[in-house]
């Protein structure tokens, strides 16, 4: 029985109805409505179905709202409405003009108050007017009491029986207020372009980004719901328990430029901006329903013959517009689901697990029966007249003619290949099947011993990538000769657990004994700044999984561990699932689950490869050194939720990344770390 606990997962909502429309204010009702202020009248959407219910025009921009004893008031400019709520309608009761240029409205006891410049005026039958602070006022709030604040751009005020209070304080020179409001206790928020100051009896705290603000530039604050919202130049900025989250790019918000902010009565979030309205739902859920989510997603639109990849979204962020893409890597990505998929039916012993397991399986065997060589498999295969987008490369028609297959396979490939054959064979296959992933695996592993350790492609010569030989890894391919040398040692461990034929262990003790390759995968990792693969590491995590588990000699284990150690030491601070389940799986340590499940629960729903900016953020450390590719890059990863969509053979400390929305990930790097969690009981 699984037993996991429940998480607040976040996902953006398109609301229907109201694409495009800029929205300038809004208001959540207890009711489960709300009301978006637009520059055309007011918009009353249903906070439950995201569905727009009823438009009111106005004469005026609707900049401000506020809602008194079933009323609603709207103001922009120097005119104010009167409403008042039928359902899910607004009657239209009056317009008319205040003498004033309305900054904010606000509910002060049975009263609605617009604030000006210069005057509050009351919207009560008498229209009382009074005289503000004196200074221009640039923005005002209401206290948990009932009291009026008002904020000049370098003081603050509060309206008291005797007349307005300064309670600008006294350890801060200089202000440059934008906005105020203020919370249940009485604290005043004041933004500024300098970042965020909290005052209470006189005294003021600043916040800024070494406290975690992702921006400090602040355009607007608003406290709800025991949040605190700003709106700032980058985003949309939120401080949940204690936690900063940035919400920006498309992923989150038709535009970054944001205008306001509420929390409604089910903790759903409301951002009205430049370019529409984002409602970011707040829903409880398990990592096992998110996982049977992103199952459902894969399967509707990332399966083609039982390969696994990303789609390509012809119309950027619309899903419904995929087509597949047969790319350099379906071999790996296919085997990667093999393995989620394995560990599923070893969990749960559901037949569709089971049934995708060997569908796509069978697809990984495919690869090798479409080539003209024994043992040799494709990177991908695609059928005559197949409706698909080929990636660059080497493509060549198949033997029968039925298809075309791409070539210039590399190490990556074998690597998933091996991975998912071992894993197959132990969880899922039975009879006469393991034979059959035995015979498969043994092919590959005979084309390398019998080419010199090289992968051959049909020109005769090696591919880019396929060298595991003593005499180029000893040799001048020092760069790859740490990892190389660990997922050949991998493979043959693995063929030979599932045949038993000695050859394989035979030629696995040569490469020990005579070419040091055990010795070579100690310092496997490469840490020289600017050359950092990231691809790299997920191959060796993926090639230590196999190795570890078959390997029996004690001298052997100590040296793989050694160098297990030090690349999960190394790595650890990204707090990746698959490298945390991996070691855990062949150390016994469980003691970074924490920081698994953390980021598995912060993977955002939509995998839609949007573009995030990070660079710009007030709460980064940038890392002196570029990646790999020349991005720039932070020395702390970003949470999943804030960075642009990648697996884990990406840059987590990457600041800007994504294509625009034009692709979607497949979501295997999600489901593979948590049902090979769940199989060795990491999440229970």
């Amino acid at each position: 029985m699984n037993t996991e606990r429940s998480f607040i997962q976040e996902e953006r909502r398109v609301v229907s109805g109201c694409a495009d429309v800029p929205v300038l204010c809004l208001c959540a009702q207890p009711e489960g409505l709300v009301l978006l202020g637009t520059p055309s009248g007011i918009a009353c959407v249903d906070a439950n179905s995201f569905n727009l219910k009823h438009l009111v025009q106005t004469p005026f921009p609707v900049k401000s709202m506020a809602i008194n004893n079933g009323r609603v008031w709207a103001a922009g400019g120097s005119f104010a409405a009167e409403f008042s709520m039928d359902g899910e309608r607004l009657l239209h009761l009056k317009t008319s003009r205040i003498p004033l240029d309305v900054l904010k409205l606000h509910t002060v006891g049975s009263r609605t108050a617009a604030v000006g410049t210069d005057r509050i005026v009351f919207l009560n039958e008498d229209r009382e007017e009074l005289e503000g602070p004196p200074a221009a006022l640039v923005s005002s709030a209401v206290g948990p009491d009932g009291a009026l604040f008002a904020a000049s751009e370098s003081d603050l005020w509060v309206l008291r029986a005797g007349g307005w209070e300064r309670i600008t304080p006294s350890n801060i020179s200089s202000l440059l207020i934008r906005d105020i409001d203020v919370d249940s206790h009485g604290h005043v928020y004041a933004a500024s372009p300098c970042g965020l100051y909290v005052v209470s009896s006189g005294f003021a705290e600043h916040i800024g980004g070494s406290e975690g603000l992702p921006c400090e530039d602040v355009r607007f604050v608003r406290t709800a719901g025991g949040e605190l919202l700003l709106g700032t130049a980058i985003g949309a900025v939120v401080c949940r328990l204690g936690r900063w989250r940035l919400y920006a790019g498309k992923r989150w918000l038709p535009s970054d430029e944001v205008n306001c902010l509420d929390v409604d009565a089910e903790g759903r979030l409301w951002v009205g901006t430049a370019g529409g309205v984002s409602a970011i739902e707040r829903r409880e859920m398990t990592l096992e329903r998110k996982a049977a989510l992103f199952l459902e997603r894969l399967r509707a639109r990332h399966v083609r013959q039982g390969y696994v990849s990303s789609c390509i979204l012809q119309t950027p962020g619309d899903v419904n517009s995929f087509i597949y893409e047969a790319s350099d890597n379906d071999g790996l990505w296919t085997a990667l689901y093999v393995a989620a998929e394995s560990f599923r039916y070893a969990v749960t012993k559901a037949p569709d697990a089971k049934l995708n397991a060997k569908q796509s399986v069978d697809a990984l065997i495919r690869l090798q029966e479409v080539t003209p060589i024994p043992g040799f498999p494709a990177r991908a295969f695609v059928l005559r007249g197949e409706k698909v987008v080929k990636s660059n490369g080497e493509w060549h028609p198949t033997p029968d003619g039925s298809g075309e297959w791409k070539g210039d396979t590399s190490s990556d490939e074998l690597d998933g290949h091996f991975f998912a054959f071992s894993i197959y064979y132990d969880l899922v296959a039975e009879g006469e099947e393991k034979h059959r992933i035995a015979k498969a695996a043994a092919a590959i592993a005979d084309h390398l011993l019998e080419h010199g350790l090289l992968l051959i492609d049909v020109d005769g010569e090696r591919t880019t990538w396929g060298v595991f030989s003593p005499e180029l890894l000893n040799g001048p391919w020092e760069a790859q000769r740490g990892l190389n040398s660990l997922e050949i040692l991998s493979h043959l461990k693995a063929v030979y657990h599932m045949t038993g034929d000695e050859r394989y262990q035979a030629a696995y003790l040569d490469l020990v004994q005579n070419h040091h390759y055990a010795l070579n995968t100690v310092k496997q990792k490469i840490t020289t700044p600017g050359e950092v693969n990231h691809s790299d590491d997920e191959l060796a995590f993926l090639a230590y999984y196999p190795l570890l588990l078959y390997e029996t000699d004690p001298d052997l284990i100590a040296l793989y561990r050694l160098s297990l150690e030090r690349s999960w030491q190394i790595e650890r601070p990204e707090a990746c699932p698959l490298y945390n389940v991996i070691y855990a799986a062949l150390t016994g340590y469980s003691g970074d689950v924490e920081e698994t499940i953390k980021t598995l629960q912060e993977i955002p729903m939509d995998l839609v490869t949007w573009t995030m900016k990070n660079s710009h953020r007030s709460d980064v450390t940038l890392d002196e050194e570029a990646g790999r590719f020349g991005e720039v890059q932070s020395l702390k990863p970003l949470s999943p939720a804030e960075r642009a969509v990648m697996k884990w053979n990406g840059n987590p400390y990457r600041l800007d990344g994504g294509n625009g929305g034009r692709e979607e990930d497949d979501g295997t790097f999600f489901l593979l770390p948590y049902w090979m969690g769940r199989y060795y009981k990491l999440f229970q």
